[in-house]
This record gives structure tokens, C-alpha cells and sequence, in this order.
């Protein structure tokens, strides 16, 4: 059932739909999550009538928009993957202003996933905009949307100023030296956000260093993830719990820095380590480290080339450890 407004974006398209009796009761109002099903629902319920799909995204887009404005019981949407381009593709311009307005309106949602829909830069500006006055979201999923390093700095921003927000994420989107400083300079202001999610960005040593002296001073921060070597700062850092350094390429000196780090930290109790090559000798000084560490429960090392010198370390090492 849809209402006056979602049927007239549907005129442009000559597009009647049959009536029928009016339901028992709004079922509307008891819709609590909505994910990207309802998206394919309505491409295929329009598609087996005979009309073209592709010239209706649009206004499917703008529907679920207007949700975002109006609707008083819906919390959690996720609607990743629903576009390659979020942008107008048949003359509807603005879906990242409307968006962006839609947020700021709406008193309800707690959490939005909208990774990979090519939001760009104009999207993460108004997505920017709209955190500096919701007052409700907590998740923001935005992973792969070519927001680029100033979309980057206008998000970085906005952390500066939302107040509920707890977990972000923007992975692949380019951010850059200048995004993640940006992202550093947020985190030693910000006192709300709990997860950050930021690899694949080429944040560069200097984005590292930024990075690193922002964890210095960031005392809520619990999870952070961007795939690169800030050990010095989980030295200084007394709230990360959980650490992701997948696919570095770190090497066997590289385990040897992270052993050394484990030795004085008394916060991690995750870290993943997959695919950074330690081989036989930094699996050893990592082995030999848990031994002395006494708050790490989780390790990964998948793909590590350890060998047996490295496997029977860590064996040894478990017999002696209790956590």
C-alpha cells in the first residue's frame, strides 16, 4: 500500500496500481528493519508486470527515502548494494540533499548501512551535514562509496560535533594523508565513538603518525581497524580492545615490534594478525610474549608461514598461559 506521495513518483512513469480493500490495521506502523530485500521486491514485482525496471530505481530510491523522513517505528535500514550509483541517472537530482534532510528529520534510526552505492563526495558532504544535527544514529556503514579525501575531512568533522554516534565505517573510499588526519585530529576531540573502521584508504606514515598521537589521547575509542603499523601507540593506549592488522605484509621484524608491544600493553584482548608473513621468528616472539601478556584472549595468525618453529612456540606457549 502506498501512500499519495510514492504514488505520484510513479505518474512520470505511467504506472496505475490496481486498488485494493484498505487493510485490517496500518501495518506500516509496526516496521521496525528494512534491508536491501525490499529494494529487489519491488524491481521484480514491477519487473513481472511488464514495465522497465532500470527508469524506476530512482524513484524506489526516493520512497525509501521519504521513509527515512516520515516514518516513526523504523530504527535499523540497510540498503547496501542496492545501486551502482546512488546519483540521478533519469533527471531526479538532489537524492544525496534529500537523504541528508531525511536524516536530520528523523528521530528514530539507530542504524544505516549504505555501503558501496557510489555515494561520492557531494553524498559524504551532505551525509556530513545531516550527523551534525541527528540526534539518534549510532551506526553508519559507508564502506567503498568514492568518498574521497574530502568527503573524508567533512565526515571527520562532523564526529567533532555528533553526539551519538558509536560505529563508522569507510573502508576503500580513498580517504587519503589529508582524510586521515582529518580522522585523527576528530578522534582526539570526539569522546562518543567506540568502532572505527578506515583500512584500505592509503593512509601513508604520516596518516600513521597522525593516528598514532591522536590514540594517545582518545579515552573512549574500543575498536579500531585500518590495517597499518601504529604499535607505539597501543604502548601509550589504555581502551583499544580490539585490534584488526590483516594483510600487512608485516614480516618477521614486524612480529617482533608487535611482541614487544604486547609485552606492555594491558588493554588488547583481540588482535588479528592473518597474512602478514611472520614466519618462524616473529611467530616465536609473539609465542614467547603471550607468556607475559595477561589480557589477550583472541589471536589469529591464518597464512603466516610460522613452520614448526613457530608451531611448537605457540604450542609451548599456550601450556604455560591461563587466558
Amino acid at each position: 500500500m502506498l501512500n499519495v506521495q510514492e504514488q505520484a513518483l510513479l505518474i512520470f512513469f505511467k504506472i496505475i496500481l490496481t486498488s485494493h480493500p484498505k487493510p485490517l490495521f496500518e501495518y506500516t506502523n509496526y516496521i521496525t528493519s528494512i534491508n536491501g530485500n525490499i529494494y529487489d521486491g519491488i524491481r521484480n514485482c514491477v519487473h513481472f508486470g511488464g514495465y522497465e525496471t532500470k527508469c524506476l530505481d530512482n524513484s524506489i530510491k526516493c520512497s525509501l527515502i521519504m521513509i527515512l523522513s516520515e516514518n516513526t517505528t523504523v530504527t535499523s535500514i540497510n540498503l547496501k548494494y542496492i545501486s551502482n550509483d546512488f546519483k540521478s541517472e533519469i533527471g531526479i537530482e538532489g537524492e544525496e540533499k534529500a537523504l541528508a534532510d531525511a536524516l536530520c528529520k528523523n528521530t528514530m534510526l539507530t542504524f544505516l548501512n549504505l555501503d558501496n552505492n557510489n555515494l561520492g563526495l557531494e553524498g559524504g558532504k551532505a551525509l556530513a551535514d545531516a550527523l551534525c544535527k541527528n540526534t539518534t544514529l549510532t551506526s553508519l556503514h559507508l564502506w567503498d562509496n568514492k568518498l574521497g579525501f574530502e568527503g573524508g575531512k567533512a565526515l571527520a568533522g562532523a564526529l567533532c560535533k555528533n553526539s551519538t554516534l558509536t560505529h563508522l565505517t569507510l573502508d576503500y573510499n580513498k580517504l587519503g594523508l589529508e582524510g586521515e588526519k582529518a580522522f585523527a585530529d576528530a578522534l582526539c576531540k570526539n569522546s562518543i565513538l567506540k568502532s572505527l573502521n578506515i583500512y584500505c584508504n592509503n593512509l601513508g606514515s604520516e596518516g600513521g603518525k597522525a593516528l598514532v598521537n591522536a590514540l594517545c589521547k582518545n579515552a573512549t575509542l574500543t575498536s579500531l581497524d585500518i590495517r597499518k603499523a601504529l604499535a607505539d601507540a597501543l604502548c601509550k593506549n589504555t581502551t583499544l580492545t580490539n585490534l584488526d592488522f590483516a594483510f600487512n605484509n608485516f614480516g618477521s621484524e614486524g612480529g617482533k615490534v608487535l611482541a614487544k608491544v604486547l609485552g606492555k600493553n594491558t588493554a588488547l584482548t583481540s588482535l588479528y594478525l592473518q597474512s602478514n608473513d611472520l614466519r618462524p621468528e616473529g611467530g616465536k616472539a609473539l609465542a614467547d610474549t603471550l607468556c607475559k601478556n595477561t589480557t589477550l584472549t583472541h589471536l589469529k595468525l591464518d597464512s603466516n608461514n610460522l613452520g614448526s618453529e613457530g608451531g611448537i612456540a605457540f604450542a609451548d606457549a599456550l601450556c604455560k598461559t591461563s587466558h
